[in-house]
C-alpha cells in the first residue's frame, strides 16, 4: 500500500479545497548520522558482492528501504493518538545524547562583513579574526553555556562519534552555540554593539529605510531586533512607525476572524483529511524539540492557510516553514530556554499575537513560492532542474558521479526546495539563513537555488568517496550538520552569492 502511494505521489487528490498533496522525501526529519552505523572510506564494506546489479530506479531503492521515506497507516494512527518521534531508536537515546542532538533555538551574532560583495581573501581573514576574537577575550577562552555543562568524558564521546562520520572534519562543540541562550552569551564585541545600535537607529526613525535595513540584515540580524526586522522585511509591517501598531491590531483581529469563520469546519467531509494530515505532521516537525510537539504552536495556522489557499491546500513541508517565525516572535517574550518552553504559560493575548504574526509572515513567504505547492509542484521541479544544470557547470565531477551511480537530483533536492533546507540544518542555522533570505531580493525563491548549489558542493569530498547508489542517497538525506553555526552559514551564503554573481546574469555560463 505504501509503495503504491510512493509510485503515484504525483496523482492529484480530487478533494478540494484544502486537499492534501503528498510530498516525496519530506515526511521525516533527517536522521542523525551519529545514530546510524557509518564506515570510514578506507574500511567501507565492498558492495559489489551484495547485489548483482544496481538499483535501476529510485522506486526500486525506495521499496528496499523502510526507514527513510514513508510511514504506514498504522503509524499514522499512532501519531493521531500519541505524538512521538518517528524513529523508535530516538526513545532509547540517552539524555546526554539528546541534549547534544537538539537543535538550539537561539542564534549567534553573525560576523560576516556588511558588504554584499563576493567572498575574497580579505573577507575570509576578517571572519577568521572575528571568530578568534569571540573565543579569546583578555587572553581567556570564552566557553559557551552548553559547553560548560559537558564533562570531559562527554566531549570525548562526542568526538568519537564525529570521527565515525564519512570523512567529516572534527568540529568541537565550542563557540558554536555560545550565545543561543541569553545566559550563555559572551561579552558583546564592539562591532556587534555598533551593528545593534545601527539597527535600533533605523527602526526608530519615523520612516524606516527598508533598503538600508536589508543591507545591514544581509550579514545577520541581532537577536534583540530580529522580530520587528522580520516583520518589516516580510512586508507585514509598514515602514512608517506611527502606523505599525494600528496595522498589527487590524491584522491580528483579521486572523482571528478567520479562526471563527473556518476552524470549526475542520471536521467537515471536505476538510477532515487536511486537518488529519496536519495533526500527523506536527509531531514530525523538529521531533527533538519539545516546543514543537505542542499542537497550539502550528495547528490553526496551517489549517487556516490551507483553507484560504485551495489551489495548493496543505502540503507536507509547509509545517516546517512556520517554526522559524514562531521561534523568533516567541523570543520577544521568553529569555530562558525557548526549546523547552510551555507556550501555555504565556498570557492568552501574547499567545494570540505570536500566532497571528506567524500566520501573516508565513503567508507573505509562501506568496512568493506558491507554485512550489500547487498541483504537481512545478516550482520545485523547475528549481531542481535548474540546480542540476548549475551543478553540471560548476562541478562536473559531482555531476558525472551522480550520473555514474544513477542518482537523480530529484531524489535529494526535492526536499531541499520543498523545506528550504530546514530538514538539513539546525534551526539556529535556518534562522540565520532567513536573515539573508529576507534581505536578498527573491531570497526564498531565486537566491535559494544558489544556496542549495553551494550546500551540495560543500560535501564534495564525501560525495565522491561514495561508490554506490544507496550510500549516496543515505549521505545526501543525512548530511552531518548538527554542529553547524554562524561561521558555516556565513561561508555558505558568501559562496552562494559568488555563484549568483557569476551565473545569474550569464546564460552562457549556465548552459553547456
Amino acid at each position: 500500500m505504501a509503495t503504491d502511494k510512493r509510485i503515484n505521489f504525483w496523482r492529484r487528490n480530487p478533494k478540494v479545497p484544502g486537499s492534501v498533496q503528498p510530498v516525496y522525501g519530506a515526511q521525516h526529519p533527517p536522521l542523525d548520522p551519529r545514530l546510524r552505523r557509518t564506515y570510514h572510506k578506507d574500511t567501507k564494506p565492498k558492495v559489489n558482492n551484495l547485489k548483482s546489479k544496481k538499483a535501476s530506479s529510485f522506486h526500486e531503492f525506495a521499496r528496499s528501504t523502510n526507514d527513510a521515506w514513508d510511514i504506514d497507516d498504522a503509524e499514522d494512527e499512532d501519531f493521531l493518538g500519541t505524538p512521538a518521534p518517528a524513529s523508535s531508536s530516538l526513545h532509547s537515546t540517552s539524555k546526554q545524547n539528546q541534549q547534544q542532538q537538539q537543535h538550539q533555538v537561539g542564534d549567534t551574532e553573525n560576523r560576516m562583513p556588511h558588504s554584499l560583495a563576493p567572498l575574497t581573501t580579505e573577507r575570509l581573514q576578517d571572519v577568521q579574526e572575528e571568530e578568534r576574537d569571540c573565543r579569546h577575550i583578555n587572553g581567556k577562552v570564552v566557553k559557551s553555556n552548553s559547553e560548560a555543562h559537558l564533562s570531559s568524558s562527554s566531549v570525548h564521546s562526542t568526538l568519537q562519534k564525529q570521527q565515525s562520520l564519512p570523512v567529516r572534519p572534527i568540529i568541537p562543540l565550542v563557540a558554536r552555540i555560545s550565545d543561543q541562550n541569553a545566559s550563555g552569551a559572551p561579552p558583546m564585541m564592539v562591532r556587534e554593539k555598533s551593528r545593534l545600535d545601527k539597527f535600533k537607529q533605523l527602526l526608530a526613525s519615523p520612516n524606516t529605510d527598508l533598503e538600508e535595513l536589508r543591507k545591514h540584515s544581509w550579514s545577520g540580524i541581532p537577536r534583540e531586533v530580529r522580530p520587528v526586522t522580520w516583520r518589516l522585511l516580510s512586508g507585514y509591517l509598514p515602514a512608517n512607525k506611527e502606523r505599525r501598531e494600528l496595522v498589527l491590531q487590524r491584522k491580528r483581529e483579521e486572523y482571528f476572524g478567520f479562526i471563527e469563520q473556518y476552524y470549526h469546519s475542520r471536521t467537515d467531509e471536505h476538510h477532515k483529511d487536511t486537518y488529519r494530515q496536519i495533526h500527523i505532521d506536527i509531531p514530525r516537525t523538529n521531533p527533538l524539540i519539545p516546543l514543537f510537539q505542542q499542537p497550539v504552536v502550528q495547528e490553526r495556522i496551517l489549517f487556516i492557510w490551507a483553507i484560504r489557499h485551495p489551489a495548493s491546500g496543505y502540503v507536507q513541508g509547509i509545517n516546517d516553514l512556520v517554526t522559524p517565525f514562531f521561534v523568533v516572535f516567541l523570543s520577544e517574550f521568553v529569555t530562558e530556554d525557548v526549546e523547552n518552553f510551555e507556550v501555555a504559560e504565556l498570557p492568552l493575548d501574547t499567545q494570540r499575537n505570536i500566532e497571528a504574526d506567524s500566520f501573516w509572515c508565513m503567508s507573505k513567504l509562501l506568496d512568493g513560492i506558491q507554485d512550489n505547492y500547487t498541483f504537481a509542484q512545478p516550482g520545485i521541479q523547475n528549481k531542481v532542474k535548474a540546480l542540476e544544470e548549475l551543478v553540471s557547470r560548476i562541478d562536473e565531477d559531482i555531476h558525472n558521479h551522480f550520473k555514474k551511480y544513477e542518482v537523480e537530483y530529484l531524489q535529494f533536492a526535492f526536499r531541499w526546495m520543498n523545506n528550504l533546507l530546514m530538514r538539513e540544518l539546525p534551526l539556529r542555522c535556518t534562522i540565520r539563513l532567513w536573515d539573508t533570505y529576507q534581505a536578498e531580493a527573491e531570497g526564498f525563491s531565486h537566491f535559494h537555488l544558489y544556496v542549495c548549489a553551494a550546500f551540495l558542493i560543500e560535501w564534495r569530498k564525501e560525495i565522491l568517496s561514495m561508490v554506490d547508489f544507496q550510500g549516496l542517497l543515505m549521505l545526501l538525506q543525512n548530511l552531518p550538520t548538527i554542529h553547524w553555526g554562524n561561521e558555516e552559514v556565513g561561508l555558505l551564503l558568501a559562496e552562494a552569492y559568488r555563484l549568483k554573481y557569476m551565473f545569474a546574469d550569464a546564460p552562457s555560463h549556465y548552459k553547456r
